[in-house]
């Protein structure tokens, strides 16, 4: 309640706050500067969200079909989350970096110089950069998810699959992913959360730029507290994030619930 009240004002952090009522939230919904954060925000949790799980669930049907090997790779797989998130930001950083970073003389090494870029200095692929490595470093976890969910589902049921002949792909598409609805439902509604609140990426790699092309909401509220001194639209803009959060997890976790009851 002490940040719903906060964010009616309009505060400095020193002296009396002047209370504005909802005019925090129009600047936020009218602002162009705002709208963006927000739309931002939408589209690096949507990417991050697809990309990390399904990426995961690719990696832990791979990894159901090699038990030898399985708990090796698994362990691989979460090294990048064991990392500092300050660490592995700077890293790569200097990896997205167009002269001499590792990524542009890969490509140029492999005779793909045509797709070198200005990987965060692009404002049309800064997100989608910063997003992939927030994909890199938590992919393990959903993977590690979904290897547990495989392994709750009965061998007996994918061994009578193959002595009928259903090929791999066919037994993942109509077996495996609806026996996997638990370990779905849980990864999904846990890279939402986390992702809708995130700002440590973009902050430690592009600071929001370039012209506010990585800004989300999570990185505004820090601004707008530590450099702008705005502790009253920093509040309204924490309020809008909590609810989006809130109902976007709501929401998600009604329909997988459901989905899983259908199945």
């Amino acid at each position: 309640m002490k940040g719903v009240s906060l964010s009616l004002t309009d505060f400095s952090g020193v002296g009396e706050a002047t209370w504005v009522g909802l005019e925090n939230y129009k600047t936020i919904f009218a602002d162009a500067k705002y709208t963006k954060v927000l739309t931002n925000t939408f589209i690096y949790g949507f990417v991050v969200v697809v990309f990390q799980n399904g990426i995961g669930l690719m990696f832990a049907a791979f990894l159901n079909e090699l038990p030898g090997v399985r708990n090796f790779l698994r362990t691989a797989l979460l090294v990048p989350s064991m990392l500092s998130l300050v660490i592995a930001g700077y890293i790569w950083q200097y990896l997205y970096a167009p002269m001499g970073g590792g990524i542009n003389e890969l490509l140029a090494m492999i005779g793909l110089s045509n797709l070198q870029s200005v990987w965060l200095g692009d404002s049309s692929i800064a997100l989608f950069s910063v997003a992939g490595v927030h994909v890199w470093m938590f992919v393990g976890y959903s993977t590690a998810i979904f290897l547990a969910g495989y392994a709750g589902i009965s061998t007996e049921l994918r061994d009578a699959a193959r002595i009928d002949g259903v090929s791999p792909f066919k037994r993942f598409l109509h077996l495996d992913i609806p026996l996997l609805a638990p370990a779905i439902t849980v990864n999904i509604t846990l890279a939402t959360i986390g992702t809708l609140k995130s700002f440590e990426f973009p902050y430690i790699m592009t600071l929001g730029g370039p012209d506010n092309a990585t800004m989300t909401m999570g990185l505004k509220i820090f601004l707008l507290l530590f450099q702008e001194f705005k502790f009253g639209m920093a509040a309204a803009l924490s309020v809008l994030m909590i609810l989006a959060v809130a109902i976007v997890a709501m929401v998600q976790n009604s329909y997988l619930r459901s989905r899983e009851d259908r199945l």
